[in-house]
């Protein structure tokens, strides 16, 4: 069903696929408004999506995903909420207590928004890593919805968004202040590339450092299959299209869904080197030292920062368990999400690599003389 006439709460709005969600659903749906919360919402997002607007109208709501009462007047009247918004926090660096009020908390604190305020659809942004890998690399190799895993989480992030998954999909169902019910599901993307990925740029940025030539941090037999943005924000849009059916909305509500594409399967040291090999970068033959040599010293560095917490916090660049995640085999399948929300990827590989490439391409000159005057 049409989101036209509705009005959309897009949390994380300014973010890498918080951007790419609200063009879409600008060009492709007539919603009344959408309402853009983040914590700081610079001028020029707007201004970029002035040329797609139309008639619908873009508010913006600034504040903290922790106060109850911004959330409900960010929510007042609104029908549909995508919760893209979280703290990624892959080498331990934000504290828990930070990590658990943003990525929890205020998922529940939302979630109760909604409650109070009537909004009947809710769709979380939740990821492929609240499966794991677990600690021990156990692989998945195109993993369903059904598969049976041993789960094991040791980030804090990962935990924390498990949870806030967790207690999304309990509240499908739940009665809302008018009588109606809260209609919710979750989203498990895999790893999200495209234009706009900080993470790419880290990598690039670390290339040009090292003379062009990329750091390898997986082994090539590593497999993961990484999903294009565009693609994941399609998703979003076909959930709540699914949520809205009256039909079909007990299909997918209360349900978690794996979001891939046909992006084909390597390794993420691998997957960076295929999209800047194009721009002259090249990359290291095998890992700097044997991969149990890595995990020998993020162990003694993981030490020695534990003994040193008191007095002083440092964080290591690499630890065990983002080790095991560059080198654990993990992809997953869309099957799911094709059969229940009618999803199929908007973007083929050919044309998620070209936007990806040229976007670094732009990138590159800014990237190089940051480096040169740093």
């Amino acid at each position: 069903m049409s989101l036209g006439g509705d009005v959309c709460v897009v949390t994380g709005a300014c973010g890498f696929l918080g951007k790419r969600l609200i063009k879409l659903l600008l060009e492709e749906e007539k919603a009344a408004e959408i309402r853009l919360l983040d914590r700081d919402v610079q001028p020029h997002v707007l201004q970029s999506l002035e040329d797609c607007r139309g008639e619908t109208i873009l508010s913006v709501f600034e504040g903290d995903i922790r106060d109850g009462n911004f959330l409900r007047k960010a929510l007042r009247g609104a029908s549909t909420v995508f919760h893209i918004a979280s703290l990624i926090d892959v080498t331990e660096s934000v504290e828990y207590n930070e990590m658990y009020g943003v990525n929890v908390h205020g998922t529940q604190l939302l979630l109760e928004a909604c409650i109070q305020e009537n909004v009947a659809y809710f769709i979380y942004t939740s990821t492929m890593e609240v499966m794991g890998p677990n600690p021990r690399g156990e692989p998945i190799i195109n993993g369903t919805e059904d598969t049976v895993y041993d789960t094991t989480l040791k980030f804090n992030y990962s935990k924390t968004k498990k949870e806030a998954e967790q207690r999304t999909l309990q509240a499908n169902g739940e009665m809302l202040q008018n009588g109606g019910r809260l209609s919710t599901c979750a989203l498990r993307p895999m790893y999200i590339y495209g234009d706009g990925c900080r993470f790419l740029l880290y990598h690039m940025g670390n290339g040009i450092r090292n003379k062009n030539v990329l750091f390898r941090t997986s082994v090539p037999e590593a497999h993961v299959n990484p999903v294009y943005v565009g693609n994941v924000a399609f998703a979003h849009l076909q959930a709540a299209r699914i949520l809205k059916d009256p039909q079909k909305r007990n299909i997918i509500g209360g349900k978690f869904y794996f979001i891939s594409d046909d992006t084909p399967p390597m390794s993420y040291s691998d997957f960076n080197h295929v999209l800047m090999s194009p721009l002259g970068f090249g990359i290291q033959d095998k890992l700097l030292l044997p991969l149990c040599i890595f995990y020998i010293l993020c162990f003694l560095l993981e030490a020695l920062c534990t003994i040193l917490r008191p007095f002083v916090r440092i964080v290591p660049p690499m630890n065990r368990q983002l080790l095991t995640l560059l080198n654990t085999t993990f992809t997953f399948s869309y099957q799911k999400a094709k059969k229940d929300l009618g999803y199929v990827p908007r973007y083929t590989w050919e044309e998620a690599r070209k936007h990806t490439t040229e976007w670094l391409a732009s990138q590159l000159p800014m990237e190089r003389a940051k480096i040169m005057s740093s």
